[in-house]
């Protein structure tokens, strides 16, 4: 099979798939061998019948159509790759004289990612951002290791805010036990929120061994509705006060949860890493005002189908998002009151804005030659099997040749910002 580019206007390509007179006749022995069971004809048995046979029964064209059909099929995600095409839409097919022993040419018009001129990408003006690290995050770091760190012990005291109670309780109102309101040995954090408003500050000051009722009023808002706004008593017995007792923060607690030997590398350690996370994020947040204005400054015309497939991809990561947490997109739907097609209005102006990115950032990636070579792609590909716990070789399996194409494109959209980034003025 010969492929050939013939002409690009705006978005559709054009181009023919050649295919010999002996690809022709390979495909329509192999559609006779799966076929010829579906053929009965008189003298024969089911699926005995030569195909010399059955063609001049059912005329010489009888098996073209599925012969052809298998070429184009087997051959056209290869045509596209070998031309470096990435459709949008669904192809048209034109074809020449089809005969037997003789070859065929197909001319296929499809629409593709369009390609546009963009301007003013270079010297893009941004303000400076720089996220600043103080003393006082890197001790808040600190400070996390230690709660991190800490022990809980049993002290013989009162409880204090932020103590844990070992208790049982049982919830009445008026008279009456509610089903649902009776723990034995529950923890709780005084403090955390975890308990209705009002009831975890009235376990304040209560030792081991003593009794509280503790008297509160359920929201309005309440999730069961035969106790929303009704005052109830919860008749309370603590067990057990725990405290959080924290590690002194000194060098013998650095030797002890850190490879460094005093607290001064230890912090010096966290705020190096900070301060990287802090030059990243900058830099990110740079290179999105720099890409931004490169956007805003274009008017490209966005195929509907292209963002029609950035809707759908949108909404299968959400359903993929909600199927973690044991939802599905319909009762989503349900719960927040929208109809699907609000649910893809909502979706169409960030799949537009990002279809519009990409199509700029394609252009840029053609007008400047922004190549991805072999190592750079390598080089990604370990990161990727590094992320995922995959020997390399297992990782381009995974993804498929079809597939590494639109990875290396990928990389080269990321090049593309990092390009505008490069030339932008930064103030």
């Amino acid at each position: 099979m010969k492929a050939t580019f013939i002409s690009r206007e705006k978005n559709d390509v054009k181009f023919t798939m050649e295919f010999t007179a002996e690809e022709f006749e390979s495909a329509q022995i192999k559609v006779y061998q799966q076929a010829k069971g579906q053929f009965a004809i008189d003298g024969f048995r089911k699926g005995k019948a030569p195909r010399s046979i059955i063609e001049k029964h059912y005329g010489e064209g009888v098996f073209f159509e599925d012969a052809i059909n298998d070429l184009i099929s087997e051959n056209y995600g290869k045509t596209l790759t070998e031309l470096g095409l990435e459709v949008v839409g669904a192809p048209s097919a034109d074809f020449s004289e089809v005969a037997k022993g003789q070859g065929f040419t197909v001319t296929i018009t499809v629409p593709c990612f369009p390609i546009v001129e963009v301007k003013d990408y270079k010297g893009v003006e941004i303000e400076k951002i720089e996220q600043e690290v103080k003393d006082e995050d890197v001790e808040r770091e600190i400070e996390n290791l230690q709660k991190r760190n800490a022990r809980i012990a049993i002290v013989e005291r009162a409880a204090q805010e932020g103590d844990t109670v070992l208790f049982d309780y049982a919830g009445f109102v008026g008279e009456e036990q509610f089903e649902g309101g009776t723990a034995e040995r529950q923890e709780l954090k005084l403090g955390s929120g975890m308990f209705i408003p009002g009831f975890e500050e009235q376990l304040v000051g209560v030792a081991a061994g003593e009794d509280k009722d503790v008297e509160v009023t359920f929201p309005e808002e309440y999730h069961a509705p035969d106790l929303a706004g009704k005052a109830a008593v919860f008749h309370c017995h603590v067990h057990e006060v725990k405290e959080e007792q924290l590690p002194e923060l000194d060098d013998e607690f650095a030797k002890d949860i850190s490879e460094f030997d005093t607290l001064e590398e230890l912090k010096q350690s966290h705020r190096e890493r900070l301060e990287s996370y802090a030059k990243a994020g900058s830099e990110s947040a740079m290179k999105d005002a720099a890409l931004a204005k490169v956007v805003e400054a274009n008017e490209v015309e966005v195929p509907a189908s292209m963002i029609e497939d950035e809707m759908d991809r949108m909404s299968q990561e959400l359903d993929q998002q909600l199927r973690y947490q044991g939802l599905s997109i319909a009762q989503y739907l349900e719960f927040t009151g929208k109809t699907q097609e609000d649910f893809r209005g909502e979706l169409r102006p960030d799949a537009e804005r990002q279809v519009k990115t990409r199509i700029i950032l394609t252009g840029i990636v053609e007008a400047e030659k922004i190549e991805v070579a072999d190592e750079e792609l390598e080089e990604e590909l370990k990161m990727m099997g590094i992320q995922y716990q995959m020997p390399v070789d297992k990782v381009k399996e995974a993804i498929g040749e079809e597939g590494l194409v639109y990875f290396k494109k990928d990389l080269q959209v990321k090049k593309a910002i990092d390009f505008i980034f490069d030339n932008a003025i930064v103030k």
